[in-house]
């Protein structure tokens, strides 16, 4: 019986990633997605955190990515690091099977278990709603993405120290972010 594999990425990993973006992300009207040129400058950045890059790996072969990068949150006072998950991809002839949420639930847990307090994504809300995931606007948080409305979601991650929620201010990505 072949079963599902959830790991971080190692360095091999990199070309079936690439082809497992490019295959969930395809566009007829581009060459590449974006996507793809996103992970790969995220790599090579400080917002890189190689141990929340996960794969799910499916009788050897990569089917499922979902990645887990810094961010800070700029308050009135201060700032404090923050996740951003994304992109989040599965093979296309692997999708709907329930690959793409233990790609994401292992992403968390890994986030989790390092202390991580609060995660954002920009999303299907149906899709991030089962993880806990709610509107960040609704918690004060705001990015390039906040005018979207639902898409725009958080999550604190358990067990948290307080009942309070992060305090508002704004996510700031990195750079490679900002040409999606």
């Amino acid at each position: 019986m072949t079963t599902l594999r959830l790991r971080p990425e190692d360095p091999a990993d990199e070309e079936p990633v690439a082809r497992v973006l490019a295959g969930a992300f395809a566009r007829p009207d581009l060459a590449a997605p974006p996507e793809v040129r996103l992970v790969d400058e995220l790599r090579r950045s400080d917002a890189w955190l190689p141990e929340l890059a996960m794969v799910a790996e499916y009788g050897g072969e990569v089917v499922g990515y979902a990645l887990l990068t810094r961010v800070r949150v700029r308050t009135d006072d201060r700032s404090f690091a923050a996740l951003a998950l994304g992109p989040v991809a599965v093979a296309p002839h692997r999708q709907r099977i329930g690959h793409g949420t233990a790609v994401v639930q292992a992403a968390l847990d890994a986030a989790t278990e390092l202390g991580e307090r609060l995660v954002v994504v920009l999303g299907d809300p149906t899709f991030y709603r089962r993880f806990g995931f709610s509107r960040a606007d609704r918690m004060g948080l705001t990015s390039p993405w906040s005018g979207l409305g639902e898409p725009w979601q958080a999550l604190v991650l358990p067990p948290s120290t307080t009942d309070e929620p992060p305090p508002p201010g704004e996510v700031v990505f990195p750079p490679p972010w900002s040409k999606v």
